[in-house]
């Protein structure tokens, strides 16, 4: 891969963003994060579509995007879920990763090479109970893969989305130890993924390795869903 290539992460600064971002680094990278912690390259708040594009307009050429950013969202049954945490999390999950492909997928199309990789999760395909909102919001964001990988068949940018099993992040810190447990109950593996393991295969799909795969999601840790 060329040195000279630059990736965005979204909610590069914790959990499963940072690791990819240093695994993109290790392959020679320029990354810049995307995050509203203090340290982050840029401070963007992804659910802000103005400031997002201006970040785009700031930071100019880019050609990998992966779209990290995210929150887990109430544990809650779906009729006691107050409507602000509904709203919330399909804000940052699936509002804030239509503003980044919206800002930065026109560029990637018109130099005809491009990579983004949003991030799901296997919720968005059995629909964990108690966990309406987010799975909910990653069925969104894996119906946005599909379609925008469609979108874009022709162009030389390809879009690709992982959907792990829950992580063990810092943005988990405060899930529910029920849907921890719901979770290692129903992996074969009996344990839960790690940020690295995903980011290894974030790298993959940002890499020159990959170029006939598009809207294609990735299931990955522990084999949680069988056919």
């Amino acid at each position: 891969m060329r040195a000279s290539r630059t990736a965005v992460i979204t909610g590069g600064m914790s959990g499963l963003g940072a690791a990819a971002a240093a695994r993109l680094v290790k392959d020679g990278l320029k990354v810049i994060t995307l995050d509203l912690a203090d340290r982050a390259d840029l401070r963007v708040d992804v659910t802000d579509a103005a400031a997002v594009r201006a970040a785009a307009a700031r930071l100019g050429p880019v050609d990998i995007l992966v779209n990290a950013a995210g929150v887990v969202g109430p544990y809650l049954p779906l009729w006691q879920i107050p409507l602000d945490a509904w709203e919330n999390t399909f804000a940052v999950n699936v509002h804030g990763t239509f503003n980044a492909c919206k800002a930065f997928v026109p560029a990637m199309r018109e130099r005809g090479w491009g990579r983004i990789i949003n991030v799901a999760s296997i919720a968005g395909k059995v629909g964990n109970p108690n966990m309406s909102a987010y799975s909910a919001a990653s069925a969104a964001l894996i119906a946005l893969t599909k379609s925008l990988g469609k979108e874009l068949a022709t162009s030389g940018v390809l879009a690709n989305a992982v959907a792990p099993t829950l992580v063990q992040a810092p943005s988990n810190a405060a899930t529910a130890p029920e849907a921890f447990a719901h979770a290692s109950d129903r992996t074969p593996t009996r344990r839960l993924s790690q940020p690295e393991e995903i980011a290894e295969f974030i790298a993959w799909l940002a890499s020159d390795k990959v170029n006939h795969t598009t809207g294609a999601i990735y299931d990955i840790g522990g084999a949680p869903v069988t056919y």
